[in-house]
């Protein structure tokens, strides 16, 4: 007998259906699964076999053969081994035939017969959903976060016994239980914490409220990380839709809970020893890597001249495009990578050049600094900002600003950004292209003529005027100001060149 059952797959980040095909006919005892799976998949023959079993089901002792189609598409992970113990309750006559239709199954099974969660339920379920499914069956520890995608009836099981009752319509499905609003959003560290370094506070609300990428420059000891963990505080909170792409990156990665969605956005900070397939993205099995995961949030590369050259230059199209695209002999896989990236670097290694008193570094030791990090990368830097030492009055002065009025000035320019451009998809000033920047009287006639004036001193390339533009808009709508002026692009390009690029 044959009995199909649905469940999903991923391809990437996205939900790809998977029909579980499975026939019983008499012949030589055997359980085989095609379908190009890989070992977890292959494995699950074993685990189907004794949660049966240890059940209290029968296993038929007769040639079993399931196939998860497409054929082409490759499978991965533990996730089919409750859509395949189904379709072979189903086949074997131990739960009606018919109990599969409109039904998808995704979980893992455990050797007694429990049902356990797996990375991606959200996707899967989001799958289910496109895919007109009206019954969706999943592990009871993952059905509250299937259970955030409206319009998708999900039910959480405990084990096969349990499964099994429900498909024979003897019990009835339990709602998700949980939370699964948004919760509130907890506090973190304090921008007061920060003591002489206004230039870079300044820096640093100016790349919350327009989502601008962030190179902070200094000696060792002044601050650099503390600034750059206060970024995601400024930070505007997750939209709905936000919140559920955040967390279908989280779960497929492994690191949702599974019980909420996520509220906070995502902060970063990989070791410098990474390599660029975590940093981007990769694999036999493409996985998001750290750009992914930091999506809508803040990725933190500290000791920024410490990654190996190779491995920051594969940021710079994610950077530019907003995805990362990784493709394998036969398939590829986009994931998202729109972020906003905080560096901290030193400026030569020992970490003080500048104060001949106490660098010790020679030339040659400074110019091998400079080179560990490509002009093409720092081009992707909209601010710069160099960090002094704090001088005795400034650690014993009192807080100059802290976060929540800050983040009340960022708040409010987010806003005039989402009311200038949200219906063309335009969420924050580093997404606007020039065209966007010159329509509807945004820059004055002075604004456009310093842009031109650095243009034709060298000061900015082609890239880099967009990129002035954007920022001097930003520190328009931090002060809240319809047209750009010229105070503005000169702010901007302050914050964007070094002092020896300044003076030319």
């Amino acid at each position: 007998m044959l009995a199909r059952c649905s469940t999903f797959a991923l391809d990437g980040l996205e939900p790809v259906s998977v029909s579980v095909e499975l026939d019983v006919r008499p012949g030589l005892p055997g359980f085989s699964i095609v379908g190009l799976g890989d070992a977890a998949v292959r494995e699950s023959r074993e685990r189907v076999r004794a949660a049966l079993l240890n059940s209290g089901f029968e296993f038929p002792l007769k040639r079993i053969v399931a196939n998860l189609a497409p054929a082409s598409l490759r499978k991965a992970g533990p996730g089919f081994d409750a859509a395949l113990a189904a379709a072979l309750l189903a086949a074997s006559e131990q739960v009606p035939l018919l109990s599969l239709e409109g039904t998808a199954v995704f979980g893992e099974i455990s050797l007694g017969g429990e049902i356990r969660g797996c990375r991606g339920t959200l996707a899967a379920a989001e799958g289910a959903r496109a895919a007109g499914i009206q019954r969706f069956l999943v592990a009871e520890e993952r059905a509250c976060e299937a259970g955030l995608v409206e319009g998708l009836a999900v039910g959480g099981v405990r084990d096969l016994r349990e499964l099994a009752s429900l498909l024979a319509g003897r019990t009835g499905m339990r709602p998700p239980r949980g939370r699964v609003s948004l919760p509130v959003e907890p506090g973190g560290p304090d921008l007061a914490d920060v003591k002489g370094q206004g230039a870079a506070v300044e820096a640093l609300t100016i790349a919350a409220a327009g989502g601008h990428n962030l190179l902070i420059e200094g000696p060792p000891g002044v601050g650099k990380t503390m600034l750059a963990r206060r970024l995601p505080g400024l930070l505007p909170p997750l939209r709905r839709d936000e919140a559920l792409a955040v967390t279908r990156i989280q779960s497929v990665a492994g690191l949702h809970s599974g019980d909420a969605l996520v509220s906070s956005r995502p902060f970063r900070a990989p070791h410098h020893t990474i390599s660029p397939a975590g940093l981007v993205g990769g694999g036999s099995v493409p996985t998001p890597g750290e750009v992914t995961l930091a999506h809508l949030g803040v990725l933190f590369l500290d000791e920024l001249s410490e990654f190996p050259r190779h491995c920051l230059d594969s940021l710079r199209q994610p950077l530019e495009d907003g995805f990362v695209t990784v493709v394998r002999r036969g398939f590829t896989a986009v994931f998202p990578s729109q972020v906003t990236v905080v560096a901290a670097t030193n400026p030569c290694p020992c970490g003080h050049a500048g104060d001949s008193s106490r660098c010790k570094c020679d030339q040659r030791a400074l110019d091998s600094h400079s080179r560990r990090l490509s002009g093409p990368l720092l081009d992707r830097f909209d601010l710069l900002v160099t960090t002094g030492q704090p001088t005795r009055s400034d650690l014993e002065a009192g807080p100059s600003l802290t976060t929540v009025e800050a983040r009340r000035r960022v708040l409010v320019a987010r806003e005039m950004q989402l009311a200038r451009w949200g219906e063309t998809g335009v969420s924050s000033n580093h997404m606007a292209s020039e065209s966007d920047l010159r329509a509807g009287g945004l820059f004055g006639d002075e604004a456009v003529r310093v842009v031109g004036d650095a243009y034709d001193r060298g000061l900015i390339g082609p890239r880099g005027r967009v990129r002035v533009m954007r920022v001097a808009r930003t520190i328009a709508d931090l002060e809240q100001q319809q047209e750009t002026a010229e105070e503005h692009v000169l702010a901007a390009l302050s914050m964007r060149l070094r002092a020896n690029e300044a003076s030319r």
